[in-house]
């Protein structure tokens, strides 16, 4: 009989305990996967992959070590836990280690609030093939799309976590995702683009026809694409792209960088970061949404705080370790996967809306750039300084133009922040939502 999850948890602290550990947690993984791709009209690939992992973390008073596998027989379960103690009394010592304390651990959760897993039961490979099938089509139908690259997906994932202190907690979660990239044109004349969705439960998701009607117009609006003026323009970031901005935001403020030294955002702490008004709400309970959890990878609650308040910096994103050396509590924001330590980590985040439309953000901007996609990056982590390739669309006059490709947008971070004009078209359904953002003077390198 296949162990569960809890047991497989039980029976590392068990192990670990009997090798010697002071003190220890344990992850198990289990999921399952299946995807498909379809190019040229052909199955370019179907995979199923399914399987179980563990994971020991063990301390030494200070001193830890963290091992997994994804064999969880006994022999292996008692191996792993010898060399986990043998490896932490080597490690050098770290102040900062340690468990979260009985009366820290999250008690009481409401899963079924949540309702993170579909119910129903896994799709067959030939209904995925069938979905993507139906994107490429989609796509297809509109003259002037030569190519297709469509995929369909299912995962479900659970995880149970345990440790010494006390705690004992699992949920699961699934996933489907539909997406088409469609292609147009030949050699340097050639353009692309596309259009996916996911959503935890099946029944949530849009069509496959719409998903592959919008790659195809989203790309033949690309056609003839030039590069832009060099200059100071503002910008448009369309609700695409506009995450980005925020999530360097959050990376900035992540309790590692913070600790470090090394953020641009180190000073901010209790300043002006957004413009007055503007709010930045993690909500680790929003129902069927990918990032909620009932408690964190150190079995802390989770909860919904205000991490910006009306555009002040009110605090760090922490998990135990990252909280002592600040002299901080942790904001139970740690992540782990069964192989390493935890670290720091937001899951949903919602940018305050505002009352203008994207139409209303390019009307204002009167000339500048519509931005709907990036590549590369290049982001100073100390300094802020934003530099990242960019392609979309010319506005002039406040109505879009033409189509424009190569060309670099480069800023400062902490500049820019503070001077984003928000729209009103986040979408509901995703993890991080942030609507569109108009930023003023930014520096463009194009033609």
């Amino acid at each position: 009989m296949t162990a569960s999850l809890s047991d497989l948890t039980s029976a590392l602290l068990d192990a670990a305990r009997k090798a010697g550990a002071e003190s220890a947690d344990a992850m198990a993984v289990s999921g399952t996967a299946v995807s498909i791709e379809i190019r040229k009209g052909a199955l370019e690939q179907a995979e199923r992959s399914e399987g179980v992992e563990v994971g020991l973390r063990v301390l030494m008073g200070r001193r830890q070590a963290c091992v997994s596998a994804s064999d969880t027989s006994r022999e292996t379960i008692q191996a792993l836990a010898e060399r986990a103690v043998a490896m932490a009394r080597e490690a050098p010592e770290d102040p900062n280690a340690g468990l979260a304390d009985p009366d820290q651990l999250a008690r009481n959760w409401d899963l079924a609030a949540l309702d993170l897993a579909d119910p129903g039961s896994e799709p067959t490979a030939a209904a995925l093939e069938a979905a993507a099938r139906e994107v490429e089509a989609a796509a297809l139908a509109s003259k002037g799309i030569t190519q297709v690259e469509a995929a369909a997906a299912y995962s479900r994932r659970q995880l149970h976590l345990a440790a010494t202190n006390g705690f004992s907690g699992g949920y699961g979660r699934t996933s489907s995702s539909l997406s088409g990239v469609a292609f147009t044109g030949s050699g340097t004349e050639m353009q692309r683009d596309y259009a996916g969705e996911g959503r935890t439960h099946a029944a949530d998701m849009p069509g496959a026809t719409g998903i592959g009607q919008l790659a195809a117009e989203r790309t033949l609006q690309r056609v003839g694409s030039v590069k832009p003026r060099t200059g100071t323009y503002p910008v448009v970031y369309d609700e695409r792209v506009a995450a980005s901005l925020i999530g360097h935001l959050l990376s900035a403020i992540n309790g590692s960088s913070i600790a470090r030294g090394s953020s641009w955002a180190r000073d901010l702490l209790g300043k002006q970061i957004l413009p007055a008004g503007l709010s930045l709400i993690e909500d680790p309970h929003r129902p069927r949404i990918s990032g909620s959890r009932p408690f964190d990878g150190e079995g802390l609650a989770t909860r919904r705080r205000d991490v910006v308040a009306d555009g002040v910096l009110t605090g760090w994103v922490l998990d135990l370790a990252t909280g002592r050396k600040l002299g901080m509590e942790s904001t139970a924001n740690a992540s782990r996967g069964a192989g390493a330590p935890p670290s720091p980590s937001t899951g949903n985040i919602d940018l305050t809306q505002g009352s203008y439309s994207r139409d209303d953000l390019i009307s204002q901007m009167g000339t500048g750039l519509l931005v709907t996609s990036m590549i590369g990056s290049t982001i100073n982590p100390t300094t802020g300084d934003y530099s990242r390739g960019a392609s979309g669309f010319w506005v002039e006059n406040g109505v879009i133009g033409y189509p424009v490709h190569e060309c670099t947008i480069a800023g400062n971070l902490r500049d820019m922040l503070l001077r984003i004009i928000p729209a009103n078209d986040a979408r509901a359904h995703l993890s991080t939502r942030v609507p569109s953002l108009l930023i003023d003077r930014m520096t463009l390198a194009g033609a």
